[in-house]
């Protein structure tokens, strides 16, 4: 359960933490009193962690500080890098720096839950996720109520997963992880003909993966369409041969 949360925060984490003029909850607007150095430093560390590349990342966004100290975006950024790194004491400190700056971001609240679920903190991380999803002037609500779905989903606790993925969607009907979450869940409870159509709203919304390919096939097994199990299977093979999902492929014998 834990590795599914953290492959459905990553992909929502960076989204979330991205400064923009055009954020009303941002702690200062671009042509507002912005540093336009400390915006492009941390905007291309941002891209620099989307590469992988943390250690340019780390300088760029020690630029970011050095020309805007005050910008609290930096430090919700910092926050994300050091967590990336393995680093909690640095990542908690950067979160609670970025929350002093501007108590209530919605952004940074979103990401410090994540650390705090990742931690093993789920009541600190809950309570962060809802005043995150609780300020009016968030745009999007339903990245941090589905990050509380994958944190309820990292306790065992389904029931309240499911309550939030499904209240997520009410907002946002295409948001993939969402709905990539309520087709595992919906298969592990063995309705197979729902979760073939969450894996299906998924497909249309985002690209394949190996996870979401494995999944399919194992959906289309159990409603005996063996023409869409071979085709997911080519797709799993051509495109992810070295994942696990490939890997499990192979040892189940599926053509």
């Amino acid at each position: 359960m834990l590795k599914f949360f953290a492959a459905t925060v990553a992909l929502l984490v960076l989204t979330a933490c991205q400064p923009s003029s055009t954020r009303p909850d941002s702690h200062r607007l671009a042509g507002a009193g912005t540093n336009e150095a400390a915006l492009a430093n941390l905007n291309l560390g941002i891209e620099y962690m989307r590469r992988g590349e943390y250690e340019r990342a780390l300088e760029k966004l020690e630029k970011a500080r050095v020309a805007d100290p005050a910008y609290a975006m930096t430090y919700n950024t910092y926050g994300v890098l050091y967590q990336h790194l393995g680093d909690p004491a640095r990542a908690e400190q950067s979160f609670k720096k970025a929350l002093q700056l501007h108590p209530g971001e919605s952004s940074t609240l979103n990401n410090y839950g994540r650390f705090l679920c990742q931690q093993g903190r789920r009541d600190e991380a809950q309570k962060a996720f809802a005043n995150a999803a609780s300020n009016p002037l968030y745009e999007t609500p339903e990245i941090p109520i589905a990050n509380s779905g994958a944190c309820s989903l990292a306790a065992g606790n389904t029931e309240e997963a499911e309550k939030a993925f499904r209240r997520a969607l009410d907002i946002n009907p295409k948001l993939s992880n969402a709905l990539l979450q309520m087709a595992n869940l919906s298969f592990a409870q063995q309705k197979y003909l729902p979760a073939r159509g969450y894996l299906q709203r998924y497909m249309a919304a985002a690209p394949h993966t190996a996870e979401s390919l494995w999944l399919g096939i194992r959906i289309e097994q159990q409603l005996g369409d063996r023409n869409t199990v071979s085709s997911y299977s080519l797709l799993l093979r051509n495109q992810f041969p070295d994942s696990n999902e490939a890997k499990q492929l192979r040892e189940a014998g599926i053509k």
